[in-house]
């Protein structure tokens, strides 16, 4: 295979897409049609599709960025940014490496003006592919993750987590919190309210509540999908959305409120999700991310409690318009507080 064998597409078919993604350790939700179709009915958000086919019109090569614009008009130059959920879906190899590149250079001719950034989120290690994301101007920095094996007995899952989570679990029992699962679109709404209120208090954007509706409209059905809700009271206090491909579990939107924390509904979540997990097939839990190795996070303390292995499979960011994204970044620190 010579690069002039190849050529790139922005569009597939969908059943060979899903081929593709069949057993392809790089693969992951975010890469699938599904997913495309969630973004793509969320306000706010753009996906795109570059593949890279073969002779043969077979797919060697899956790059699926996401724009995403925290305001619309004039001020989308400023908050306007792509992002890679799970990186590039793509084998390591010499031909591969032509491929990546190809579809990298297709994606920079193309890509809209207005992205200040793109940001590969790497679900799996870059290996020989690191090369060719480098000279393409994806610079690489650390960042980290924990998997929790499913497969193993659940006396063994639970014994994994840390005296204090376990703890933690059995006094959110022992105070009457419970754990209940969303069926239907209408139990969504106090999932959004909670997670408003928590991403309020951090002052975090939080996406547009069509990301959740379409999420659930489109992945529910197929079992790609899961939420839990916590309850103190019949109160919700905490919520938990879960996405699942190929037996892989990701742990997704997340919250609980400040004024309940004493009764650890987060800790219980993360028990149940792992149990409903196992219980369901799943062979892996993705924590979806812990920071940076040289940044001190509480998120990452939190989810080293549950026994998962540390990885560290990184990011790849190539910055678009420097001077933009600086200003863009000292403007945020400024709005933030009225988010």
């Amino acid at each position: 295979m010579t690069s002039k064998s190849l050529r790139v597409t922005r569009d597939l078919e969908p059943d060979l897409w899903r081929e593709f993604l069949h057993d392809n350790p790089q693969a992951g939700i975010f890469h699938t049609p599904e997913m495309f179709t969630v973004f793509a009915r969320t306000s706010g958000y753009k996906p795109g599709l570059w593949a890279v086919l073969d002779a043969g019109g077979c797919p060697v090569a899956l790059f699926t960025p996401v724009r995403i614009a925290l305001m619309s008009g004039p001020m989308g130059l400023l908050t306007s940014r792509a992002v890679a959920y799970g990186g590039v879906a793509c084998r390591c190899g010499r031909e591969e490496q032509a491929a990546l590149n190809l579809l990298l250079e297709a994606y920079d001719r193309e890509r809209s003006g207005s992205v200040l950034f793109t940001e590969l989120r790497n679900a799996a290690p870059a290996g020989c592919l690191q090369s060719t994301l480098d000279a393409n101007g994806y610079r690489h920095e650390d960042h980290l993750n924990f998997y929790i094996d499913l497969t193993q007995p659940e006396t063994a899952l639970w014994g994994n987590i840390r005296s204090n989570a376990r703890r933690n679990v059995r006094k959110a029992e022992t105070m009457g919190v419970t754990v209940d699962e969303i069926t239907e679109p209408d139990g969504l709404s106090p999932v959004y309210d909670v997670l408003r209120a928590v991403y309020k208090r951090l002052q975090v954007p939080l996406p547009d509540a069509s990301l959740f509706i379409s999420a659930f409209q489109t992945l529910y059905p197929l079992d790609m999908m899961r939420v839990l809700v916590a309850r103190m009271d019949n109160v919700p206090i905490g919520a938990l959305t879960l996405l699942i491909h190929q037996g892989v579990m990701t742990y997704w939107y997340t919250g609980t409120l400040r004024e309940f924390s004493t009764f650890r509904p987060a800790d219980l979540l993360v028990w149940r999700a792992l149990k409903l997990g196992a219980d369901s097939g799943c062979r892996m839990f993705d924590f979806g991310g812990g920071g940076r190795p040289d940044e001190e996070y509480g998120v990452r303390d939190f989810k080293a409690k549950f026994g998962g292995k540390l990885v560290n499979y990184g990011r790849n960011t190539c910055v678009h318009a420097p001077r933009r994204l600086s200003f863009s970044r000292r403007g945020y620190q400024l709005v933030r507080q009225f988010l």
